[in-house]
Protein backbone atom coordinates (compact mmCIF):
# COMPACT_ATOMS: atom_id res chain seq x y z
CA UNK A 1 0.00 0.00 0.00
CA UNK A 2 1.45 3.32 -1.11
CA UNK A 3 -1.08 5.74 0.33
CA UNK A 4 -3.66 6.04 3.10
CA UNK A 5 -7.00 7.74 2.45
CA UNK A 6 -9.66 8.84 4.94
CA UNK A 7 -11.44 5.48 4.99
CA UNK A 8 -8.24 3.61 5.84
CA UNK A 9 -7.30 6.16 8.51
CA UNK A 10 -10.74 5.67 10.06
CA UNK A 11 -10.13 1.90 10.20
CA UNK A 12 -6.72 2.49 11.78
CA UNK A 13 -8.28 4.72 14.45
CA UNK A 14 -10.99 2.18 15.27
CA UNK A 15 -8.44 -0.64 15.41
CA UNK A 16 -6.02 1.35 17.59
CA UNK A 17 -8.83 2.38 19.93
CA UNK A 18 -10.07 -1.19 20.30
CA UNK A 19 -6.55 -2.51 20.87
CA UNK A 20 -6.03 -0.07 23.74
CA UNK A 21 -9.47 -0.87 25.14
CA UNK A 22 -8.54 -4.56 25.25
CA UNK A 23 -5.29 -3.76 27.09
CA UNK A 24 -5.98 -0.70 29.26
CA UNK A 25 -6.15 -2.65 32.59
CA UNK A 26 -2.64 -3.90 31.78
CA UNK A 27 -1.52 -0.29 31.24
CA UNK A 28 -3.15 0.78 34.53
CA UNK A 29 -1.20 -1.95 36.33
CA UNK A 30 2.11 -0.32 35.33
CA UNK A 31 1.54 2.46 37.85
CA UNK A 32 4.87 3.18 39.55
CA UNK A 33 3.55 4.00 42.99
CA UNK A 34 1.77 1.13 44.80
CA UNK A 35 -1.34 3.23 45.42
CA UNK A 36 -4.89 2.54 44.16
CA UNK A 37 -4.96 5.30 41.56
CA UNK A 38 -3.16 3.81 38.57
CA UNK A 39 -5.37 5.23 35.84
CA UNK A 40 -3.10 5.99 32.87
CA UNK A 41 -4.67 3.22 30.79
CA UNK A 42 -8.17 4.28 31.75
CA UNK A 43 -7.47 7.92 30.90
CA UNK A 44 -5.92 7.10 27.54
CA UNK A 45 -8.75 4.68 26.74
CA UNK A 46 -11.47 7.25 27.49
CA UNK A 47 -9.55 9.91 25.58
CA UNK A 48 -9.06 7.94 22.37
CA UNK A 49 -12.60 6.52 22.60
CA UNK A 50 -13.89 10.08 22.48
CA UNK A 51 -11.88 10.67 19.33
CA UNK A 52 -12.99 7.41 17.72
CA UNK A 53 -16.62 8.29 18.37
CA UNK A 54 -16.18 11.41 16.24
CA UNK A 55 -15.14 9.42 13.17
CA UNK A 56 -17.13 6.19 13.67
CA UNK A 57 -19.97 7.22 11.36
CA UNK A 58 -18.01 9.30 8.89
CA UNK A 59 -17.17 8.02 5.42
CA UNK A 60 -14.83 10.77 4.27
CA UNK A 61 -12.18 9.69 1.80
CA UNK A 62 -10.21 12.84 2.62
CA UNK A 63 -7.51 11.94 5.14
CA UNK A 64 -7.40 15.44 6.66
CA UNK A 65 -11.14 15.50 7.39
CA UNK A 66 -10.89 12.26 9.35
CA UNK A 67 -7.72 13.35 11.18
CA UNK A 68 -9.30 16.70 12.09
CA UNK A 69 -12.48 15.11 13.46
CA UNK A 70 -10.44 12.56 15.41
CA UNK A 71 -8.30 15.34 16.88
CA UNK A 72 -11.36 17.34 17.94
CA UNK A 73 -12.84 14.33 19.74
CA UNK A 74 -9.54 13.63 21.50
CA UNK A 75 -9.22 17.25 22.56
CA UNK A 76 -12.60 17.38 24.28
CA UNK A 77 -12.36 13.89 25.77
CA UNK A 78 -8.79 14.23 27.08
CA UNK A 79 -8.32 13.07 30.67
CA UNK A 80 -5.19 13.07 32.78
CA UNK A 81 -1.74 14.11 31.60
CA UNK A 82 -1.37 11.01 29.42
CA UNK A 83 -4.71 11.69 27.72
CA UNK A 84 -3.89 15.34 27.09
CA UNK A 85 -0.48 14.45 25.63
CA UNK A 86 -2.16 11.86 23.41
CA UNK A 87 -4.62 14.48 22.20
CA UNK A 88 -1.77 16.87 21.43
CA UNK A 89 0.11 14.20 19.44
CA UNK A 90 -2.87 13.77 17.14
CA UNK A 91 -3.56 17.48 17.10
CA UNK A 92 -0.15 17.94 15.49
CA UNK A 93 -0.73 14.86 13.34
CA UNK A 94 -3.93 16.40 11.92
CA UNK A 95 -2.33 19.83 11.50
CA UNK A 96 0.39 18.32 9.32
CA UNK A 97 -2.21 16.77 6.99
CA UNK A 98 -4.04 20.04 6.30
CA UNK A 99 -4.91 20.17 2.61
CA UNK A 100 -4.05 16.53 1.91
CA UNK A 101 -6.51 14.02 0.49
CA UNK A 102 -4.17 11.04 0.96
CA UNK A 103 -0.85 10.49 2.70
CA UNK A 104 2.18 8.43 1.75
CA UNK A 105 5.06 7.24 3.93
CA UNK A 106 6.75 10.64 3.93
CA UNK A 107 3.49 12.39 4.81
CA UNK A 108 3.00 9.88 7.61
CA UNK A 109 6.49 10.64 8.92
CA UNK A 110 5.85 14.38 8.78
CA UNK A 111 2.54 13.93 10.60
CA UNK A 112 4.06 12.01 13.51
CA UNK A 113 6.97 14.47 13.76
CA UNK A 114 4.50 17.35 13.94
CA UNK A 115 2.57 15.37 16.56
CA UNK A 116 5.74 15.01 18.59
CA UNK A 117 6.54 18.71 18.35
CA UNK A 118 3.05 19.83 19.40
CA UNK A 119 3.01 17.37 22.32
CA UNK A 120 6.37 18.61 23.63
CA UNK A 121 5.24 22.23 23.44
CA UNK A 122 2.10 21.40 25.43
CA UNK A 123 4.12 20.17 28.42
CA UNK A 124 5.73 22.86 30.56
CA UNK A 125 8.52 20.59 31.80
CA UNK A 126 8.86 17.56 29.50
CA UNK A 127 10.14 14.45 31.25
CA UNK A 128 12.09 11.85 29.31
CA UNK A 129 11.33 8.18 29.84
CA UNK A 130 7.66 8.82 29.20
CA UNK A 131 5.17 8.77 26.30
CA UNK A 132 6.96 11.88 25.01
CA UNK A 133 10.20 9.95 24.57
CA UNK A 134 8.43 7.12 22.77
CA UNK A 135 6.71 9.41 20.25
CA UNK A 136 9.90 11.44 19.75
CA UNK A 137 12.21 8.52 19.07
CA UNK A 138 9.67 6.60 16.98
CA UNK A 139 8.71 9.60 14.82
CA UNK A 140 12.35 10.59 14.32
CA UNK A 141 13.25 7.04 13.24
CA UNK A 142 10.46 7.04 10.66
CA UNK A 143 11.34 10.53 9.45
CA UNK A 144 14.96 9.49 8.87
CA UNK A 145 13.97 6.28 7.07
CA UNK A 146 11.00 7.43 4.98
CA UNK A 147 11.30 7.75 1.21
CA UNK A 148 8.77 8.41 -1.53
CA UNK A 149 9.05 4.76 -2.62
CA UNK A 150 8.46 3.29 0.85
CA UNK A 151 5.18 1.47 1.40
CA UNK A 152 2.87 2.30 4.29
CA UNK A 153 3.44 -1.20 5.68
CA UNK A 154 7.21 -0.66 5.70
CA UNK A 155 6.81 2.77 7.26
CA UNK A 156 4.71 1.44 10.12
CA UNK A 157 7.15 -1.38 10.73
CA UNK A 158 9.91 1.20 11.22
CA UNK A 159 7.72 3.36 13.46
CA UNK A 160 6.47 0.53 15.64
CA UNK A 161 9.84 -1.20 15.95
CA UNK A 162 11.42 1.98 17.30
CA UNK A 163 8.41 2.70 19.54
CA UNK A 164 8.77 -0.69 21.20
CA UNK A 165 12.52 -0.30 21.60
CA UNK A 166 12.07 3.20 23.00
CA UNK A 167 9.50 1.91 25.47
CA UNK A 168 11.91 -0.76 26.66
CA UNK A 169 14.53 1.95 27.26
CA UNK A 170 12.28 4.13 29.42
CA UNK A 171 13.56 2.62 32.72
CA UNK A 172 17.07 3.79 31.80
CA UNK A 173 15.82 7.37 31.45
CA UNK A 174 13.49 7.50 34.44
CA UNK A 175 15.14 5.98 37.54
CA UNK A 176 11.87 5.40 39.38
CA UNK A 177 10.75 3.04 36.58
CA UNK A 178 13.97 1.07 36.92
CA UNK A 179 13.64 0.94 40.70
CA UNK A 180 10.16 -0.55 40.49
CA UNK A 181 10.93 -2.71 37.45
CA UNK A 182 8.35 -1.44 34.93
CA UNK A 183 8.25 0.46 31.65
CA UNK A 184 6.35 3.72 31.29
CA UNK A 185 2.58 3.31 31.30
CA UNK A 186 1.82 6.21 28.93
CA UNK A 187 4.39 4.94 26.46
CA UNK A 188 2.84 1.49 26.69
CA UNK A 189 -0.58 2.92 25.89
CA UNK A 190 0.82 4.67 22.81
CA UNK A 191 2.46 1.46 21.60
CA UNK A 192 -0.86 -0.40 21.97
CA UNK A 193 -2.55 2.25 19.82
CA UNK A 194 0.16 2.06 17.13
CA UNK A 195 -0.07 -1.73 17.15
CA UNK A 196 -3.78 -1.44 16.44
CA UNK A 197 -3.06 1.01 13.62
CA UNK A 198 -0.63 -1.45 12.06
CA UNK A 199 -3.06 -4.36 12.25
CA UNK A 200 -5.65 -2.34 10.35
CA UNK A 201 -3.10 -1.53 7.66
CA UNK A 202 -2.40 -5.27 7.35
CA UNK A 203 -6.11 -5.95 6.94
CA UNK A 204 -6.81 -7.22 10.46
CA UNK A 205 -8.83 -4.53 12.26
CA UNK A 206 -8.86 -5.21 16.01
CA UNK A 207 -12.27 -5.73 17.57
CA UNK A 208 -13.14 -5.04 21.18
CA UNK A 209 -12.64 -8.04 23.40
CA UNK A 210 -15.93 -9.64 24.39
CA UNK A 211 -14.34 -10.72 27.67
CA UNK A 212 -15.62 -7.56 29.33
CA UNK A 213 -19.16 -8.02 28.06
CA UNK A 214 -21.65 -10.15 29.98
CA UNK A 215 -23.09 -13.27 28.36
CA UNK A 216 -26.55 -11.75 28.14
CA UNK A 217 -25.27 -8.58 26.51
CA UNK A 218 -23.09 -10.58 24.12
CA UNK A 219 -26.10 -12.61 23.00
CA UNK A 220 -28.16 -9.49 22.36
CA UNK A 221 -25.38 -7.85 20.36
CA UNK A 222 -24.85 -10.96 18.24
CA UNK A 223 -28.62 -11.31 17.73
CA UNK A 224 -28.88 -7.69 16.61
CA UNK A 225 -26.02 -8.14 14.16
CA UNK A 226 -27.58 -11.33 12.79
CA UNK A 227 -30.83 -9.47 12.14
CA UNK A 228 -29.04 -6.58 10.52
CA UNK A 229 -29.98 -4.17 13.29
CA UNK A 230 -27.68 -1.43 14.51
CA UNK A 231 -27.37 0.40 17.79
CA UNK A 232 -28.38 3.89 16.72
CA UNK A 233 -28.11 6.25 19.68
CA UNK A 234 -25.39 7.45 22.02
CA UNK A 235 -26.90 8.31 25.41
CA UNK A 236 -24.99 10.24 28.06
CA UNK A 237 -26.34 11.59 31.31
CA UNK A 238 -25.59 12.61 34.89
CA UNK A 239 -28.20 11.37 37.37
CA UNK A 240 -28.53 12.88 40.86
CA UNK A 241 -29.68 10.23 43.34
CA UNK A 242 -31.53 11.58 46.42
CA UNK A 243 -30.26 10.87 49.93
CA UNK A 244 -33.71 9.68 50.96
CA UNK A 245 -35.38 7.96 47.96
CA UNK A 246 -38.66 7.35 49.78
CA UNK A 247 -39.20 11.06 50.45
CA UNK A 248 -38.39 11.88 46.83
CA UNK A 249 -40.63 9.10 45.51
CA UNK A 250 -37.65 7.38 43.91
CA UNK A 251 -36.39 3.80 43.98
CA UNK A 252 -33.32 2.81 46.00
CA UNK A 253 -30.30 2.72 43.69
CA UNK A 254 -28.53 -0.67 43.55
CA UNK A 255 -25.44 -0.62 41.35
CA UNK A 256 -25.45 -4.28 40.25
CA UNK A 257 -29.11 -4.19 39.29
CA UNK A 258 -28.72 -0.87 37.46
CA UNK A 259 -25.67 -2.10 35.51
CA UNK A 260 -27.42 -5.36 34.64
CA UNK A 261 -30.33 -3.47 33.06
CA UNK A 262 -27.95 -1.26 31.09
CA UNK A 263 -26.08 -4.32 29.83
CA UNK A 264 -29.30 -5.90 28.65
CA UNK A 265 -30.28 -2.80 26.65
CA UNK A 266 -27.05 -1.61 25.04
CA UNK A 267 -23.29 -1.68 24.62
CA UNK A 268 -20.23 0.61 24.99
CA UNK A 269 -21.31 1.05 28.60
CA UNK A 270 -19.39 3.31 30.98
CA UNK A 271 -20.84 3.65 34.48
CA UNK A 272 -19.19 5.96 37.02
CA UNK A 273 -20.54 6.39 40.54
CA UNK A 274 -19.47 9.21 42.81
CA UNK A 275 -21.59 9.24 45.93
CA UNK A 276 -24.98 10.54 44.81
CA UNK A 277 -23.96 11.38 41.22
CA UNK A 278 -24.26 8.65 38.58
CA UNK A 279 -22.57 9.17 35.20
CA UNK A 280 -23.65 6.93 32.31
CA UNK A 281 -22.54 6.49 28.72
CA UNK A 282 -24.32 3.81 26.62
CA UNK A 283 -25.10 3.00 22.99
CA UNK A 284 -28.64 1.69 22.54
CA UNK A 285 -31.42 1.51 20.01
CA UNK A 286 -34.00 2.49 22.65
CA UNK A 287 -33.01 5.72 24.39
CA UNK A 288 -36.52 6.20 25.77
CA UNK A 289 -36.34 2.90 27.66
CA UNK A 290 -32.93 3.75 29.13
CA UNK A 291 -33.98 7.22 30.25
CA UNK A 292 -37.31 6.10 31.69
CA UNK A 293 -35.57 3.39 33.69
CA UNK A 294 -32.86 5.72 35.00
CA UNK A 295 -35.33 8.40 36.04
CA UNK A 296 -36.85 5.99 38.58
CA UNK A 297 -33.72 6.49 40.69
CA UNK A 298 -33.07 10.23 40.47
CA UNK A 299 -33.17 13.43 38.49
CA UNK A 300 -31.12 14.26 35.40
CA UNK A 301 -28.48 16.95 35.90
CA UNK A 302 -27.19 16.74 32.33
CA UNK A 303 -28.57 14.74 29.44
CA UNK A 304 -27.67 14.22 25.79
CA UNK A 305 -28.87 11.80 23.12
CA UNK A 306 -27.24 11.64 19.68
CA UNK A 307 -28.08 9.69 16.55
CA UNK A 308 -24.91 7.73 15.78
CA UNK A 309 -25.79 7.67 12.10
CA UNK A 310 -26.03 11.46 12.16
CA UNK A 311 -23.40 12.27 14.78
CA UNK A 312 -23.94 16.00 14.46
CA UNK A 313 -27.65 15.78 15.32
CA UNK A 314 -28.55 16.32 18.96
CA UNK A 315 -32.00 14.91 19.64
CA UNK A 316 -32.29 16.21 23.16
CA UNK A 317 -30.06 18.32 25.32
CA UNK A 318 -30.87 19.96 28.60
CA UNK A 319 -32.01 23.55 28.37
CA UNK A 320 -29.89 25.99 30.28
CA UNK A 321 -31.49 28.84 32.12
CA UNK A 322 -30.43 32.31 31.11
CA UNK A 323 -28.47 33.80 33.97
CA UNK A 324 -26.86 37.21 34.40
CA UNK A 325 -23.14 37.29 33.75
CA UNK A 326 -21.00 37.31 36.90
CA UNK A 327 -17.72 39.14 37.06
CA UNK A 328 -15.80 36.27 38.72
CA UNK A 329 -16.30 32.56 39.38
CA UNK A 330 -14.29 29.70 40.84
CA UNK A 331 -14.24 26.07 39.69
CA UNK A 332 -12.70 23.32 41.81
CA UNK A 333 -12.18 19.59 41.33
CA UNK A 334 -13.28 17.63 44.37
CA UNK A 335 -14.61 14.28 45.50
CA UNK A 336 -16.18 13.49 48.87
CA UNK A 337 -19.10 15.35 50.43
CA UNK A 338 -17.03 16.99 53.14
CA UNK A 339 -14.39 18.22 50.69
CA UNK A 340 -17.10 19.51 48.35
CA UNK A 341 -18.83 21.34 51.20
CA UNK A 342 -15.57 23.04 52.16
CA UNK A 343 -15.07 24.38 48.66
CA UNK A 344 -18.68 25.61 48.59
CA UNK A 345 -18.04 27.33 51.92
CA UNK A 346 -15.09 29.10 50.29
CA UNK A 347 -17.37 30.44 47.52
CA UNK A 348 -16.52 27.97 44.75
CA UNK A 349 -19.25 28.26 42.10
CA UNK A 350 -18.89 24.97 40.24
CA UNK A 351 -17.53 21.63 41.43
CA UNK A 352 -16.14 19.16 38.91
CA UNK A 353 -16.30 15.65 40.27
CA UNK A 354 -12.96 13.88 40.20
CA UNK A 355 -9.62 13.31 41.83
CA UNK A 356 -6.99 10.62 42.08
CA UNK A 357 -9.01 7.76 40.62
CA UNK A 358 -11.31 9.71 38.33
CA UNK A 359 -9.76 12.45 36.22
CA UNK A 360 -12.29 14.78 34.56
CA UNK A 361 -12.03 15.49 30.84
CA UNK A 362 -11.45 18.74 29.00
CA UNK A 363 -15.13 18.65 28.07
CA UNK A 364 -16.10 18.41 31.76
CA UNK A 365 -14.20 21.63 32.43
CA UNK A 366 -15.69 23.36 29.39
CA UNK A 367 -19.17 22.47 30.69
CA UNK A 368 -18.30 23.83 34.14
CA UNK A 369 -16.93 27.05 32.62
CA UNK A 370 -20.13 27.55 30.65
CA UNK A 371 -22.26 26.80 33.72
CA UNK A 372 -20.50 29.56 35.69
CA UNK A 373 -21.76 32.20 33.26
CA UNK A 374 -18.92 34.45 34.36
CA UNK A 375 -16.50 36.72 32.53
CA UNK A 376 -13.45 35.75 34.62
CA UNK A 377 -12.92 32.22 35.92
CA UNK A 378 -10.24 30.53 38.00
CA UNK A 379 -9.93 26.73 37.98
CA UNK A 380 -8.47 24.77 40.90
CA UNK A 381 -7.62 21.26 39.56
CA UNK A 382 -6.23 20.05 42.93
CA UNK A 383 -4.30 17.22 41.31
CA UNK A 384 -1.16 17.26 39.17
CA UNK A 385 -2.73 14.81 36.71
CA UNK A 386 -5.69 17.13 36.06
CA UNK A 387 -3.89 20.42 35.43
CA UNK A 388 -3.30 19.80 31.71
CA UNK A 389 -6.94 18.94 30.95
CA UNK A 390 -8.08 22.05 32.81
CA UNK A 391 -5.55 24.18 30.94
CA UNK A 392 -6.67 22.73 27.63
CA UNK A 393 -10.27 23.71 28.45
CA UNK A 394 -9.16 27.31 29.00
CA UNK A 395 -7.87 27.39 25.43
CA UNK A 396 -11.17 26.41 23.83
CA UNK A 397 -13.66 28.53 25.81
CA UNK A 398 -15.95 30.98 24.07
CA UNK A 399 -14.82 34.49 23.24
CA UNK A 400 -15.48 36.93 26.06
CA UNK A 401 -14.59 34.46 28.82
CA UNK A 402 -11.20 34.60 30.48
CA UNK A 403 -10.37 31.32 32.24
CA UNK A 404 -7.14 30.57 34.05
CA UNK A 405 -5.82 27.54 35.91
CA UNK A 406 -4.32 28.08 39.35
CA UNK A 407 -2.09 24.96 39.33
CA UNK A 408 -3.10 23.46 42.68
CA UNK A 409 -1.85 19.88 42.93
CA UNK A 410 -3.62 18.88 46.14
CA UNK A 411 -6.87 19.54 47.99
CA UNK A 412 -5.12 21.56 50.76
CA UNK A 413 -3.50 23.77 48.13
CA UNK A 414 -6.84 24.29 46.41
CA UNK A 415 -8.59 25.22 49.65
CA UNK A 416 -5.87 27.73 50.52
CA UNK A 417 -6.02 29.28 47.06
CA UNK A 418 -9.82 29.55 47.27
CA UNK A 419 -9.53 31.37 50.60
CA UNK A 420 -7.17 33.89 48.99
CA UNK A 421 -9.63 34.85 46.25
CA UNK A 422 -10.90 38.41 46.62
CA UNK A 423 -13.67 39.65 44.28
CA UNK A 424 -12.61 43.22 44.97
CA UNK A 425 -9.21 42.68 43.34
CA UNK A 426 -8.40 42.53 39.63
CA UNK A 427 -8.03 39.32 37.65
CA UNK A 428 -4.25 39.67 37.58
CA UNK A 429 -4.00 40.42 41.31
CA UNK A 430 -6.17 37.40 42.17
CA UNK A 431 -4.14 35.15 39.91
CA UNK A 432 -0.92 36.28 41.56
CA UNK A 433 -2.21 35.96 45.14
CA UNK A 434 -3.85 32.57 44.62
CA UNK A 435 -0.85 31.09 42.81
CA UNK A 436 1.54 32.42 45.48
CA UNK A 437 -0.55 30.78 48.22
CA UNK A 438 0.15 27.32 46.81
CA UNK A 439 3.75 27.34 47.99
CA UNK A 440 2.70 28.01 51.58
CA UNK A 441 1.05 24.58 51.91
CA UNK A 442 2.61 21.16 52.39
CA UNK A 443 0.44 18.13 51.69
CA UNK A 444 0.53 14.61 53.06
CA UNK A 445 -1.75 11.67 52.27
CA UNK A 446 -2.38 8.20 53.63
CA UNK A 447 -3.74 5.36 51.50
CA UNK A 448 -3.42 1.59 51.23
CA UNK A 449 -0.83 -0.26 49.15
CA UNK A 450 -2.02 -2.37 46.24
CA UNK A 451 1.19 -4.42 45.87
CA UNK A 452 4.48 -5.33 47.51
CA UNK A 453 7.40 -3.23 46.34
CA UNK A 454 10.33 -1.13 47.48
CA UNK A 455 10.50 2.52 46.51
CA UNK A 456 12.26 5.58 47.92
CA UNK A 457 14.03 3.19 50.30
CA UNK A 458 10.73 2.18 51.90
CA UNK A 459 9.54 -1.45 51.97
CA UNK A 460 5.88 -1.46 50.98
CA UNK A 461 3.55 -4.35 51.79
CA UNK A 462 0.24 -4.94 50.06
CA UNK A 463 -2.82 -3.76 52.06
CA UNK A 464 -0.70 -1.80 54.56
CA UNK A 465 -0.98 1.98 54.80
CA UNK A 466 1.41 4.26 52.92
CA UNK A 467 2.20 7.78 54.01
CA UNK A 468 3.10 10.18 51.22
CA UNK A 469 4.43 13.72 51.39
CA UNK A 470 4.45 15.37 48.00
CA UNK A 471 5.74 12.68 45.63
CA UNK A 472 7.77 10.85 48.28
CA UNK A 473 6.74 7.74 50.18
CA UNK A 474 7.51 8.46 53.83
CA UNK A 475 6.43 5.24 55.50
CA UNK A 476 4.35 2.07 55.35
CA UNK A 477 2.57 0.70 58.44
CA UNK A 478 -0.18 -1.75 59.28
CA UNK A 479 -1.95 1.02 61.20
CA UNK A 480 -3.27 4.02 59.23
CA UNK A 481 -2.99 6.32 62.26
CA UNK A 482 0.71 5.49 62.67
CA UNK A 483 1.29 6.25 58.99
CA UNK A 484 -0.61 9.55 59.28
CA UNK A 485 1.39 10.67 62.31
CA UNK A 486 4.74 9.63 60.85
CA UNK A 487 3.90 11.49 57.63
CA UNK A 488 2.90 14.59 59.58
CA UNK A 489 6.18 14.52 61.52
CA UNK A 490 8.12 14.66 58.24
CA UNK A 491 6.18 17.79 57.25
CA UNK A 492 6.47 19.89 60.43
CA UNK A 493 9.20 22.49 60.78
CA UNK A 494 9.75 25.61 62.89
CA UNK A 495 7.59 27.68 60.54
CA UNK A 496 4.52 25.43 60.80
CA UNK A 497 1.51 27.11 62.41
CA UNK A 498 -1.62 25.27 61.16
CA UNK A 499 -2.39 21.58 60.69
CA UNK A 500 -5.53 20.64 58.75
CA UNK A 501 -6.61 17.01 58.41
CA UNK A 502 -9.41 15.78 56.15
CA UNK A 503 -10.86 12.46 57.25
CA UNK A 504 -11.66 9.97 54.50
CA UNK A 505 -14.15 7.16 54.14
CA UNK A 506 -13.77 4.20 56.45
CA UNK A 507 -11.91 5.97 59.27
CA UNK A 508 -13.41 5.20 62.69
CA UNK A 509 -14.09 7.64 65.53
CA UNK A 510 -11.53 5.77 67.61
CA UNK A 511 -8.85 6.28 64.93
CA UNK A 512 -9.68 9.98 64.69
CA UNK A 513 -9.39 10.33 68.48
CA UNK A 514 -6.05 8.50 68.54
CA UNK A 515 -4.61 10.70 65.83
CA UNK A 516 -5.85 13.86 67.55
CA UNK A 517 -4.27 12.79 70.87
CA UNK A 518 -0.91 11.99 69.26
CA UNK A 519 -0.81 15.35 67.46
CA UNK A 520 -1.91 17.43 70.45
CA UNK A 521 0.59 15.68 72.70
CA UNK A 522 3.57 16.50 70.46
CA UNK A 523 2.40 19.63 68.62
CA UNK A 524 0.12 21.31 71.13
CA UNK A 525 1.38 24.76 70.16
CA UNK A 526 0.20 24.36 66.54
CA UNK A 527 -3.44 24.97 65.60
CA UNK A 528 -5.15 21.71 64.67
CA UNK A 529 -8.30 21.53 62.54
CA UNK A 530 -9.79 18.09 61.80
CA UNK A 531 -12.66 17.99 59.31
CA UNK A 532 -14.71 15.23 57.69
CA UNK A 533 -13.73 15.12 54.03
CA UNK A 534 -15.43 11.81 53.17
CA UNK A 535 -12.96 11.39 50.32
CA UNK A 536 -12.49 7.86 48.92
CA UNK A 537 -9.13 6.06 48.63
CA UNK A 538 -7.23 8.39 50.98
CA UNK A 539 -7.87 7.81 54.68
CA UNK A 540 -6.23 11.11 55.61
CA UNK A 541 -5.30 14.21 53.63
CA UNK A 542 -2.98 16.40 55.68
CA UNK A 543 -2.24 20.07 55.09
CA UNK A 544 0.47 21.97 56.95
CA UNK A 545 0.86 25.74 56.67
Amino acid sequence: MRKINGLMLKQMIISGTNNLFNCYPEVDALNVFPVPDGDTGTNMNLTISSGAKEVANRNDTNVYDIAKSFSRGLLMGARGNSGVILSQIFRGFAKSLDGKVEMDAMDLADAFVMGKEVAYKAVMRPVEGTILTVIREASDALFNAATSEMSIEEAFEVLLKEARESLNRTPELLPVLKEVGVVDSGGTGLVKILEGFQKAILGNVVEKSMAQVTDSNRAKIQEAKAEGKEVKYCIEFYLKVPENPAVSNKKVFVEKRFLSILQSHGEEIQLTINKDLIQVHIHSGNPGNILSYAQQYGDFMKLKVENLNESHTTIFEEKKEEKPWKEFALIAVAIGKGVEDLFKEYHVDQLVSGGQTMNPSTEDFVAAIEACHAKNIFILPNNSNIIMAASQACEVVKDGIRAKVIPSKTIPQGLTAAIMFNPEMSFEENEQEMAAALSSVKTGQVTFAIKDTAIDGVEVKKDEFIGLSGKSIICCNKDKVDSAFETLQSMIDEMSSIITILIGEGVSEEEISRLREKIEEKYGDIDLDIKMGNQPVYSFIIGVE
